[in-house]
């Protein structure tokens, strides 16, 4: 098969679609011929060698998929060849194949492309995953979302929208309509405003009750801020740097939570957990339409080093997906 390497002799990584040896699904897994895959933060930081593979993962690229089941492992019941899927993966999506655990697979409708599933599993799993179980959002609390026009903040968005929660996001200027049509109260322009202060604005002094936030370092002390007493911040990455001084005595006199969260080092059991969760209170929204993935543009994998350019301009709204067959 053929599966995206990377060529690290120059200063910036150059990626190409070359030949790879095709996977053997392990027992309790199934092969999956890959029709689209998408370009996550993580594939940037892993093409540079920042992003260490955990162990026993696939070395290539790719943390989700969707494509048809072609080939059973051991004892692998309820999944039939042929069924359209898509699943979120350790790595190894930007291939013809990719093996994945048959417990992770999420069944596709037949409404819904291969394009629009495989921009899925990686930014609602993360999502519903850091809101929900990690963030424990109740019905009326409030929100912020950073970077909301992300793939995972345009899915968090959504989620918040859907389940009647008031959610404010901060994007660059050229994003915010587009935030505000996914169901933010407040659009916050992250280069002009300051966020803390809308946020005291907007909830006349209380805060919010859960950030989400992948910059970092330099937010610590305005999120603080800005959550309301028992609040708390889900620190998802880093993209403003990982070290910051922070206020104990807002910590405790707020009784707030920190907590940083990762999906793709998880254990097979946690990501069992999650999805169990996440077919019964998210999967059948996307079914019913309720829920989509926000597409930026749609690239042929053998463009994936465009991709990865594009994603790092920081100019889109949403995912860039790859497509590995027609």
């Amino acid at each position: 098969m053929n599966a995206i390497a990377v060529d690290t002799a120059s200063d910036t990584p150059r990626l190409f679609w070359t030949d790879h040896p095709r996977p053997k699904p392990a027992s309790g897994e199934v092969l999956i011929k890959v029709h689209a895959t998408a370009v996550n933060r993580a594939d940037l930081l892993q093409a540079r060698g920042r992003y260490p593979v955990p162990a026993g993962a696939s070395t290539i690229m790719g943390l989700e998929a969707a494509g048809e089941v072609v080939e059973l492992g051991e004892g692998v019941e309820g999944i039939n060849l042929g069924d359209r899927v898509c699943a979120l993966l350790t790595g190894g999506g930007y291939a013809e194949y990719v093996a994945s655990p048959a417990s992770l697979l999420l069944p596709l409708p037949d409404a819904l492309s291969m394009e629009d599933a495989a921009a899925l599993p990686e930014v609602f799993y993360t999502a519903f995953l850091n809101l929900y179980i990690e963030g424990q959002l109740e019905a009326g609390e409030r929100a912020l979302i950073h970077a909301a026009g992300s793939g995972v903040g345009t899915a968090a968005l959504q989620l918040c929208r859907l389940t009647g929660n008031p959610v404010l996001g901060t994007a660059s200027a050229s994003k915010l309509e587009s935030i505000l049509e996914l169901g933010a109260e407040r659009a916050i322009d992250r280069h002009t405003e300051d966020f803390a202060e809308a946020i005291r604005e907007w909830t006349d002094g209380e805060g919010v009750d859960v950030i989400l936030d992948p910059v970092g370092a330099t937010y610590l002390d305005a999120n603080l801020k800005s959550l309301t007493t028992g609040g708390r911040l889900i620190i998802i990455g880093l993209l403003s740097g990982a070290s910051a001084e922070l206020s104990l005595g807002r910590l405790l006199m707020k009784r707030l939570q920190i907590k940083g969260s990762v999906l793709r080092s998880r254990t097979l059991a946690e990501k069992e957990a999650i999805t169990v969760a996440f077919k019964a209170r998210v999967w059948p929204h996307v079914v019913s339409g309720a829920l989509r993935p926000i597409i930026e543009t749609v690239l042929p994998i053998d463009r994936a080093d465009d991709a990865h350019r594009l994603l790092a301009s920081n100019q889109t709204t949403g995912k860039i997906v790859l497509r590995v067959r027609p």
